[in-house]
């Protein structure tokens, strides 16, 4: 029997350590559920939407035209979005999935990254970007290996803040706006002081 709305949302609030659903986060939740059911009645695996997602990247890193490559982040991270929804609606979470999603976030992110640094990013700016975020999400990882599931802290340069960035990197250079420089060098400290806000609470957690 297929899940409810309501359902689906406990279950995902569950699985994310309890977190509220409420609001934005409770509006998304409604449109992934609908977009989730559609595409169980197309047969859409969630691992298909993974590698979807993960490949409109890597044609987002590639693309010769920034608005072609806007649009592409976009559908990019569509795919990404939904496909723990499907998830859950197809009951068919799995740590296979979690390891497939959380390899797809990588590869995409140094996609977007590759893609800034077309933009005019300097390549050591852009690698350390990378790096920052990829040993925050890793230690989080090695946190629920240990049995940690939730870290208990939401920084200021999550994923969907960071996809706005590379966003916003992509409308500056289609409006050929000044100042690209100086805004990845301001997001590279908001991502060190997240990372060091992460490897406190851990540091804490593991006490």
């Amino acid at each position: 029997m297929a899940l409810t709305e309501s359902e689906f949302k406990d279950r995902w609030s569950k699985l994310h350590g309890g977190v509220d659903v409420e609001g934005v986060v409770g509006g998304w939740l409604s449109f992934s559920y609908q977009a989730a059911r559609v595409c169980t009645a197309l047969r859409i695996t969630p691992n298909l939407l993974t590698l979807l997602g993960l490949l409109t990247a890597i044609a987002m890193a590639l693309s010769t035209y920034a608005a072609i490559a806007l649009l592409l982040l976009v559908v990019s991270l569509f795919f990404d979005g939904i496909d723990g929804s499907v998830a859950i609606v197809q009951e068919r979470d799995s740590q296979w999935g979690a390891l497939l999603d959380s390899l797809a976030d990588r590869i995409s992110e140094a996609c977007w990254l590759y893609m800034g640094w077309r933009l005019g990013i300097p390549a050591w700016l852009a690698i350390t970007m990378w790096m920052v975020a990829s040993i925050q999400e890793y230690a989080r990882a090695r946190m629920a290996s240990l049995g940690h599931h939730e870290v208990g802290v939401v920084t200021v340069t999550e994923r969907p803040v960071r996809a706005i960035f590379m966003a916003f990197a992509l409308l500056f250079y289609i409006f050929d706006i000044p100042g690209l420089l100086v805004i990845s060098c301001v997001f590279l400290a908001l991502l060190v002081f997240s990372f060091l806000q992460v490897m406190r609470v851990i540091s804490l957690k593991l006490r």
